[in-house]
């Protein structure tokens, strides 16, 4: 296999810009990979046309939420079950649903007898190896010199690599049955006796890959000596697309979504009145991140940023829209880029002898950092810290039994609300704080707390939790009026 002009394996090595883009596709639009055929994957393209793209996925939608947890509600996947350990029966059951919905997946997008007898063996391989695994892992751990805890990470990264493995498979057959050169390239480490680092795993599966010549389908998890879940957890896959990217020396990296980036959700606001982004910077991403909207995680985008490859989010059933180009460019001019929210939980820790007394915080934070619990925002007085937190409220409940023994004579509570942000690149000049304030009191609402930092690039308002909606629709009326809904972000 001819290798590309450059292509350098050495490790560390910075690479020139290549002709090729690595691009990366999320959950709910490999549900639909079939249609991405004449969108996204071939269309009108033909030879050499179709080459020079490398294709990073996720696992159909849905998957990965079975063999971990639900992301949203917490509902017990294979991995939670099998970490309870309250009967065998439970992850043995909850495997037994990841087999039949990988194969009621791909059932949908493939239609030759030959390619689904293939996909449901490969299914069947990988699902039956790691219950295998796990009952080996089990039975080892019946030993007094074992301890299952031990091993959980492990366990956590051997289940999330079955979904990514499984969707990668499934679309190189798809492709190879119309007619591309599509390669599967396996980061998953199944089966495999060699150790690496994310860069060694990345560039020895990549090391005789032409994509002049053929479509590489690589898979969103990586298994790595780091342990890619130890730091990003469920944001391993754009965390693997960002460094393929950035040690390929891709032209520029491209995520696919199954929408643009727009102004504001269209379902919640209305369709003609949202206005595609076209252009933001990473500042604008993150604060979406924060807001549980990813353009991509933070991480991933650092990586991008340092290995100066363009990063551009498209909506992967409108091939003929170039998307929003993301960058480190500062606006042109003032403007509101973006509504948006989500529901948080408050915590709120009053303690009346906290005034003038250091440490409250730290130690706050190092019980919610121990949970796992993600934070929004903050804010403090003189004898309360409240942390606006998204996290399920069974850890809350956890947080506070915590807390509760460290500052006994506190008074601590937790209450479910909502937060509405506007985000710009720059806000500065645009009174967005007051009239936010005053559009929320119009709309006959009120916002139990706002906030606005300094570098005036979002404004946070604090909800009644019903209250989300009809604020984000009013805010939105309030700073991107119906008539500059054509109109992109300069």
């Amino acid at each position: 296999m001819r290798r590309p002009k450059n292509w350098k394996i050495r490790k560390g090595a910075k690479l020139t810009h290549q002709n090729h883009t690595v691009e990366k596709i999320g959950g709910t639009s490999m549900s639909r990979v079939d249609e991405l055929l004449d969108t996204l994957f071939i269309g009108d393209r033909k030879g050499a046309v179709l080459y020079n793209r490398i294709f990073v996925v996720s696992a159909f939608g849905g998957i990965t939420n079975l063999l971990l947890e639900h992301k949203k509600s917490g509902e017990a996947g294979v991995y939670a079950q099998f970490a309870k350990a309250d009967s065998e029966h439970g992850w043995h059951e909850a495997l037994s649903r990841v087999s039949s919905a990988m194969v009621e997946a791909h059932e949908k997008v493939l239609e030759h007898p030959g390619d689904i007898a293939q996909a449901t063996e490969f299914v069947r391989e990988r699902i039956e190896g790691a219950r295998n695994c796990l009952i080996d892992l089990q039975r080892l751990c019946s030993y007094g010199h074992f301890r299952l805890s031990q091993h959980m990470l492990q366990i956590r990264e051997l289940l999330s690599g079955l979904g990514e493995a499984h969707s990668a498979f499934v679309t190189t057959l798809l492709l190879q049955r119309n007619g591309v050169n599509a390669r599967l390239v396996d980061l998953s480490g199944w089966r495999d006796e060699t150790d690496h680092d994310l860069e060694g795993r990345i560039m020895g599966a990549m090391k005789d890959v032409d994509p002049a010549t053929e479509m590489p389908i690589v898979t969103g998890y990586a298994q790595c000596a780091e342990g890619l879940m130890r730091e990003f957890d469920r944001g391993y896959s754009e965390v693997t697309f960002s460094k393929l990217a950035a040690l390929t020396g891709a032209r520029e990296a491209i995520i696919h979504k199954e929408f643009h980036l727009s102004s504001a959700d269209p379902k919640l606001v209305g369709e003609g009145k949202v206005r595609k982004l076209g252009h933001t910077n990473y500042d604008v991403a993150d604060q979406m991140s924060n807001m549980g909207m990813e353009a991509i995680h933070p991480k991933a985008a650092k990586t991008l940023r340092q290995a100066d490859v363009p990063l551009r989010v498209t909506n992967a059933f409108d091939p003929g829209d170039p998307g929003t180009l993301i960058d480190d460019k500062p606006a042109k001019e003032a403007a509101v880029e973006m509504v948006t929210g989500l529901d948080i939980i408050a915590l709120e820790v009053f303690e009346q002898d906290m005034v003038g007394v250091k440490g409250y915080d730290a130690k706050i934070l190092e019980v919610l950092t121990r949970h796992g619990v993600r934070i929004v925002s903050k804010a403090s007085n003189a004898n309360t810290i409240t942390h606006y937190v998204d996290a399920p409220i069974e850890v809350l409940q956890k947080v506070e039994k915590d807390l509760c023994e460290i500052y006994p004579s506190a008074e601590i509570s937790a209450r479910m609300l909502s937060m509405a942000s506007v985000i710009g690149r720059d806000l500065k000049g645009l009174s967005v704080l007051t009239r936010g304030l005053q559009a929320i009191a119009k709309a006959g609402m009120e916002s139990l707390g706002a906030t606005q930092g300094p570098r005036n690039v979002d404004v946070q308002y604090v909800l009644e939790r019903g209250d989300l909606k009809p604020v984000i629709k009013a805010l939105h009326e309030e700073f991107i009026p119906e008539e500059s809904a054509l109109k992109q972000v300069a």
